[in-house]
């Protein structure tokens, strides 16, 4: 039987992109792939200033409704902010080619996450029963905490997977303000410009890349 490598295509935008283009984009990718006339793809890219609410979204959760425009999404998980500032990974994978295991797409997920901001210096940590990932702050004269520096969020049909990441570059962190982020309160969230780190995009996306290969691999047999 011979096998035939299938590249995974990347997009890269470097302009905000409307939530309902990209979600239009993501429903006719996921639907090409499962019927293999597409290749997956991960796409990268922000969005203007906007609150989206996932499947499991407390009304409570929203302070500010007249902040920014709200959608509500197909996709797991509360409320969270994109904004420019922010690189989204879009990420529509054949999971069941893959091995039909959700919860180990997710923890790759993370594992892409972490192992990116490992080659900022970050050391990016799970916590168990919070969605995302965490870095442990020690700020001079202030006790310890943990702040959010990316967060997830997926959706899975017909073993196709939508949505997926949103690691804070640069964003206005006064932005979140309006929402209680992913249901979590208690917590703060961070960025790699709080965290003193100064990347362009062009250099997160080339590290995004890189770790992606590490992590699910260049090509799809």
């Amino acid at each position: 039987m011979n096998c035939t490598l299938i590249p995974l295509e990347w997009r890269i935008s470097d302009a905000p992109v409307p939530y309902a283009e990209a979600l239009a984009f993501m429903d006719q990718r996921a639907a090409a792939i499962r019927a293999g006339t597409a290749p997956e793809c991960v796409w990268l890219l922000e969005h203007p200033p906007l609150y989206t609410a996932g499947t499991s979204a407390a009304p409570v959760d929203l302070i500010d409704a007249d902040r920014f425009p709200v959608h509500k999404t197909g996709r797991g998980g509360e409320y969270t902010y994109h904004g420019p500032g922010q690189r989204i990974g879009y990420v529509m994978l054949d999971l069941k080619a893959r091995g039909g295991d959700v919860r180990a797409f997710v923890r790759d997920l993370e594992e892409w996450i972490i192992r990116s901001l490992a080659r900022f210096t970050v050391k990016g940590e799970r916590r168990e029963g919070r969605a995302g990932v965490w870095v442990c702050r020690t700020d001079k004269g202030a006790p310890q905490r943990e702040d959010k520096v990316a967060a997830l969020g997926v959706r899975v049909r017909h073993w196709v997977s939508l949505h997926g990441i949103a690691l804070n570059v640069e964003p206005d962190l006064t932005h979140y303000d309006g929402i209680v982020p992913c249901g979590i309160s208690g917590h703060g969230v961070t960025s790699l410009a709080d965290l003193g780190l100064t990347p362009t995009m062009p250099e997160v996306d080339m590290i995004l890349r890189a770790e992606f290969d590490t992590v699910f691999g260049k090509d799809f047999v």
